[in-house]
């Protein structure tokens, strides 16, 4: 091991693949990962720069890698839990999801601004693992509560739970492409009252009650 590769690494047990990755996470956690160059993150990772190419395949595998890291680390540093079937109510729970993940998607907004550009690196996160829901994915995670709650008798039998937690993430992705296409435009945020009315939309539908 090369002297500047102890000092890198002095005092933890990470390898050196995962002390890259560290780094490019703190780089992309302060500044987005658009323009992020080699430099920047041999720099950051106390290393010299063709060390980078020495653990991964190029900038763009190692950028995946970190982008995958940092979204998992917004995810677990949102309070509370996912809500689970029967607890509380379904209107609540749905409520408190929605909550959560719009707050998800706000904050991983700008490490994903500007990537529009660099469609390899988006190319190598698509193949990782979904890096929310503990590999699942929003998605997935949202479709198995309502399951559980129809398991329960809390949400009709009829319900789509797949088409359920499509309309539910697609608000979040809604809210926040406007911006990952156009960086300089404000960052999106939901209007007062928005997740209540679409939680009862969900809840109550949009079709006229049939006369009595």
């Amino acid at each position: 091991m090369s002297p500047r590769r102890a000092a890198a690494l002095r005092g933890g047990d990470q390898s050196l693949r995962e002390h890259l990755i560290a780094a490019a996470v703190r780089l992309i956690a302060r500044r987005g990962s658009a323009g992020l160059t080699v430099r920047d993150i041999a720099r950051e990772a106390a290393v010299a720069d063709g060390v980078l190419y020495n653990h991964f395949a190029d900038k763009e595998e190692l950028l995946a890698h970190a982008l995958h890291a940092h979204v998992r680390a917004v995810e677990a540093a949102q309070e509370g839990e996912p809500p689970r079937p029967g607890e509380r109510t379904v209107e609540a729970n749905l409520r408190a999801y929605l909550d959560r993940a719009l707050a998800v998607h706000a904050a991983i907004l700008p490490a994903f601004a500007g990537l529009s550009t660099q469609p390899k690196v988006l190319a190598r996160l698509a193949e990782l693992p979904n890096p929310l829901a503990g590999g699942h994915g929003l998605r997935s995670e949202l479709a198995g509560y309502v399951r559980g709650e129809q398991g329960l008798g809390r949400v009709a039998p009829a319900a789509s739970p797949e088409a359920v937690a499509t309309l539910v993430v697609g608000v979040c992705h809604d809210l926040v492409l406007g911006h990952l296409l156009d960086p300089m435009s404000a960052p999106p945020e939901p209007s007062p009252g928005l997740v209540a009315e679409l939680v009862a939309t969900l809840l109550h539908g949009i079709a006229r009650p049939a006369d009595g």
